[in-house]
């Protein structure tokens, strides 16, 4: 039998007391770390960094009390979904909204309409009609992302098509250029 180079050393065999001597440092270090926390993170920059300081975020325009360019003659208007984002760059958020009126039976036709808020008011107004009710279209699809709008349009190829049956669909994208919201529509619009 070969003799370990390094003799035995009384230190090297765990005993009950190291282990309690382990498991209260540990309780320690935890109860420790509870007390001492770091301050709070915040995103502000420095004093000094030369950046302007950051406002609060302004919150959506409201489709409340909103008065839609539809004719729904004795039925009143429906906002179906809405979504928001900033459009057009100026850090203040668009709410676009697609709204039809509330007919009990049929497919109403939907209209998609932006609203914005000056810097000034607290008042939304609407700014851009993307899609008129007149067009006779529905809308799927519908989301705002990366500062355009996009949904899928549903139509009619004649004005024989029942409104129950759209039997046209395309694709549709927005956005802001120049002043105005250009529309571009991807290659290839799909029939059904």
């Amino acid at each position: 039998m070969q003799h370990p180079a390094v003799p035995e050393l009384a230190h090297t065999h765990t005993r009950p007391i190291h282990w309690v001597a382990t498991a209260t440092a540990v309780a320690g270090v935890v109860a420790l770390s509870s007390v001492l926390q770091p301050g709070p993170a915040t995103a502000a920059q420095p004093p000094g960094t030369g950046t302007r300081p950051a406002t609060a975020a302004a919150p959506p325009p409201a489709t409340d009390g909103v008065d839609f360019p539809l004719d729904c003659g004795p039925v009143k208007t429906v906002v179906e979904t809405k979504a928001s984002g900033d459009l057009d760059g100026d850090g203040r958020p668009e709410t676009v909204a697609v709204v039809h009126c509330d007919a009990g039976m049929s497919t109403p036709p939907d209209g998609i309409y932006v609203l914005t808020r000056a810097a000034d008011s607290a008042e939304p107004r609407l700014v851009a009609t993307l899609v008129d009710p007149k067009d006779r279209v529905t809308v799927s699809d519908f989301t705002v992302r990366d500062g355009a709008v996009l949904a899928t349009l549903h139509g009619y190829s004649t004005a024989d098509v029942p409104t129950c049956c759209p039997d046209v669909t395309e694709d549709a994208k927005w956005q802001w250029r120049d002043g105005a919201f250009v529309r571009s529509t991807p290659a290839g619009a799909r029939s059904v």
